[in-house]
């Protein structure tokens, strides 16, 4: 085996986690196993679907194990697979100590922020949701604690004020990739993550995409880029739940949650906003000119 080509297992489920499993293949490392969550109900007609990385891996003719839980069986088969290193994005679920400590050069999690800024579940969409100007991919060596272990690369992306959660994903899944390719070529020193600046990001539910018409227009701004695409947000219009997909700023003030014209333009608690794209519960989305042309939306209307 050439020397730069590392025998590696690689833990994710998510769609973040493909171009650096991709990444890995066409770099040729000798990808023995895959690691990925079982397939699991979804869509509208839950039917049983793998994850993305586990459809990646079969496209690419890889090993897949599917574990519900990792346990010492799993664990025991893990290190009779002899690696150099395990490479971690998105899995989903927590590895033990006998997996983390199986591979020589232990296990590497791709992360998407600059720890300690962002532990935890939901990194991009707190970043967003924070008001923070840049957010970034740390190449972290694992440890027991929730990415608490020392930093091998980071690299920074900025975010700016129209910035999505979906664009930031992809840009930082790309980012991911081309990291985890360097931190195993470079090897380079890890360095403890600093004891201060943690914070910490929760897991989402989809209760945390009901707008707050009270919060300012600023911060509701941000919770619709955060949560797109998912959870998404949404309010109620005239008894019907109604996703919002886009706003912007706009100019004007009254009472939270009330329109202030017939062109969807909404007070908040601090400043407006203008819904520019939305989704009735069962329809298409639309602009909010197509949307008003079947939806007549009064002056003084209120969503809560």
């Amino acid at each position: 085996m050439p020397e730069d080509r590392l025998r590696l297992a690689f833990f994710g489920t998510a769609p973040f986690a493909v171009p650096a499993l991709r990444a890995l293949y066409t770099a040729g490392h000798d990808i023995r196993c895959v690691y990925t969550q079982p397939p699991r109900k979804a869509g509208r007609g839950f039917a049983v679907q793998r994850s993305a990385v586990h459809e990646a891996a079969l496209r690419l003719g890889l090993r897949v194990e599917t574990p519900e839980r990792l346990t010492a069986e799993t664990a025991a088969a893990f290190a009779a697979l002899g690696l150099d290193v395990a490479v971690v994005a998105a899995y989903g679920l927590l590895l033990p100590p006998a997996i983390l400590s199986a591979p020589a050069r232990g296990c590497l999690n791709i992360h998407a922020s600059l720890l300690p800024r962002w532990r935890g579940a939901a990194p991009i969409q707190a970043a967003i949701l924070a008001g923070d100007t840049e957010t970034g991919v740390s190449i972290m060596q694992m440890e027991a604690g929730l990415d608490t272990g020392p930093v091998l690369l980071a690299e920074a992306v900025p975010i700016g004020p129209r910035t999505t959660a979906a664009e930031l994903h992809d840009q930082l899944a790309e980012l991911g990739a081309r990291l985890i390719l360097r931190a195993l070529a470079e090897n380079p020193k890890p360095v403890p993550q600093p004891q201060t600046g943690v914070t910490y990001a929760k897991k989402l539910t989809r209760e945390d995409g009901r707008i707050d018409w009270t919060a300012s227009a600023e911060e509701i701004d941000r919770r619709v880029r955060a949560l797109n695409p998912w959870p998404g947000t949404f309010t109620t219009l005239m008894d019907k739940p109604l996703k919002i997909l886009a706003v912007s700023l706009a100019e004007g003030s009254g009472p939270p949650g009330v329109t202030l014209d017939d062109r969807l333009t909404v007070a908040c608690g601090r400043g407006a906003l203008r819904l520019e794209r939305v989704q009735l519960a069962g329809g298409k989305a639309l602009t909010a000119a197509d949307f008003l042309r079947g939806h007549p939306v009064p002056k003084g209307t209120r969503l809560h």
